[in-house]
């Protein structure tokens, strides 16, 4: 079965990592500071080699493994100084292997009309499908009025928003956290987001620590509300939020590793000795992501 308007073959892959990474441009240019990359890799352990994967690279290491992967920069050129990867090099990546890449795109909030612009641009002639927010990185608080111009064009274009929750490993370790604040980040800011834009479907990236309970709460009341799980190893996983994706949340709740800084073979293993019900697994690793970009039709 392919996957709705995708080159997506649903019953040749496993799972779809719904949360990676594309941080380096066909120029060699990446789209963090080096004060914020080597913060990062030191508090995921990164792999040497694993760091900088191409987009080419990206997708024949997901084909490799059978999967689909969403893949997305971040945008944070207005508080860090450093332009992103450009969102039509990840659209172009997608193109070239609609097997396995689902392109997503970033715009700074702090673009504003220009920003929400690019979002119908992107959707139509590119084939984004959603959007990636990283408030600690962007400094801006998900509620913010000022963002709601591009939530406006997000929503009417019918694609998806992801927004950065909980602590962040980029900036930590790092003196002051590379300037990083985590304040952002805590998924009630979403709530009010949800609640004025009940047409965008959102998903609240990682495990939101220390605000577990907040983006459980938030994903029970609000139907368009997913969590995605990844940033953490899943033995790291609060207990409440296995519970909630047993059951409350089975059906939205989503594979997602934060690939480069981690790879779905160390997500999978420690996932598989997590005690979630055998018919809750496969909606984890595929279904749920599947039916919230339309590949499957209820």
């Amino acid at each position: 079965m392919t996957g709705t308007d995708t080159g997506i073959d649903l019953d040749a892959i496993t799972a779809i990592d719904v949360h990676t990474h594309a941080e380096v441009s066909s120029r060699g240019r990446g789209s963090l500071s080096s004060e914020l990359e080597e913060a990062s890799s030191k508090y995921f352990k990164v792999e040497d080699g694993h760091r900088k994967p191409t987009l080419p690279e990206i997708a024949a290491y997901y084909r490799e493994r059978n999967m689909a992967c969403v893949v997305f920069t971040v945008d944070a050129e207005a508080a860090t100084g450093v332009p992103a990867v450009p969102n039509e090099e990840i659209a172009e990546a997608a193109a070239e292997n609609p097997d396995v890449i689902i392109p997503f795109a970033s715009i700074d909030p702090a673009k504003g009309r220009a920003g929400a612009r690019e979002v119908g641009r992107l959707v139509r002639d590119f084939g984004v499908r959603g959007f990636k927010f990283h408030p600690s990185v962007q400094a801006f608080y998900p509620n913010d009025r000022s963002a709601y111009v591009l939530y406006e064009a997000i929503e009417e274009a019918g694609a998806v928003a992801v927004f950065h929750t909980g602590q962040t490993g980029i900036g930590a370790g790092a003196p002051g956290g590379g300037g990083i604040r985590l304040k952002y980040s805590n998924p009630l800011y979403i709530d009010d987001v949800a609640a004025d834009f009940p047409g965008m479907p959102i998903i609240m990236a990682h495990p939101s620590f220390p605000w577990q309970d907040e983006a459980l709460s938030v994903a029970t009341h609000k139907p368009q509300v997913y969590i995605d799980l990844s940033g953490w190893s899943p033995k790291y996983f609060p207990p409440q939020l296995v519970q909630y994706a047993n059951s409350l949340l089975k059906d939205k709740v989503l594979f997602g590793t934060d690939y480069p800084l981690l790879t779905p073979d160390r997500w999978l293993k420690d996932f598989a000795a997590l005690p979630i019900k055998d018919e809750v697994r496969p909606k984890i690793l595929k279904e749920n992501a599947a039916r919230l970009f339309g590949f499957i039709k209820d």
